[in-house]
């Protein structure tokens, strides 16, 4: 019962994060932040044991992100001259679907009883989650973060990939910089 109640509040934690969760410094005035570079040894892949995280995947991620980023004013710059430097993390952790329905309800004369059958499945499934980090680079301080998870789909085409990965790369940095009122 305890384990049928985790995945119950894992399949709601996971449906809750659809949009991407951020955070910011609201003394921070982004509108400064005008160039960007990557931080210094920033790795998609370090600690990550899924196949799906690779070198490959990492191109695609730093890819999206300096297009959104060139798209919203900002310029790569070598690290000397940025204003803001930007990290990424990825995670995958396997949960579980469970789905519990009645299959049936039964009476027998022929003894007493009254019999209700409850059929119920699981399934396993994996979900990364990509965190984008931005570092003002002056203070050496987070300023901003952002992170979206979603369901790791299996056997897709290079091109299907990379279009998930700019899609939620847009979705994360729909919330930079953020608004006065946000």
């Amino acid at each position: 019962m305890k384990k049928l109640l985790a995945a119950g509040m894992l399949m709601l934690l996971s449906a809750c994060s659809s949009t991407p969760d951020y955070d910011y410094d609201k003394s921070v005035n982004f509108s400064e932040y005008k160039t960007f570079a990557w931080f210094p040894n920033a790795s998609l892949t370090k600690g990550t044991a899924n196949y799906q995280i690779s070198e490959l995947m990492e191109r695609r991620v730093q890819q999206a992100v300096n297009d959104e980023l060139a798209a919203k004013g900002m310029q790569l710059v070598d690290a000397a001259q940025a204003d803001v430097l930007i990290n990424y993390h990825a995670s995958v952790e396997t949960k579980v679907d469970v789905d519990t329905f009645s299959s049936g309800y039964s009476a027998r004369w022929d003894y007493w009883g009254i019999g209700y059958n409850v059929q119920t499945t699981t399934r396993e499934y994996e979900v990364g989650t990509l965190v984008l980090d931005v570092i003002d680079k002056e203070s050496n301080q987070l300023v901003w973060r952002a992170a979206k998870e979603g369901r790791l789909k299996k056997n897709q085409s290079p091109t299907e990939r990379e279009v998930v990965i700019r899609e939620s790369v847009a979705e994360i940095l729909s919330h930079y910089p953020p608004q006065a009122n946000q």
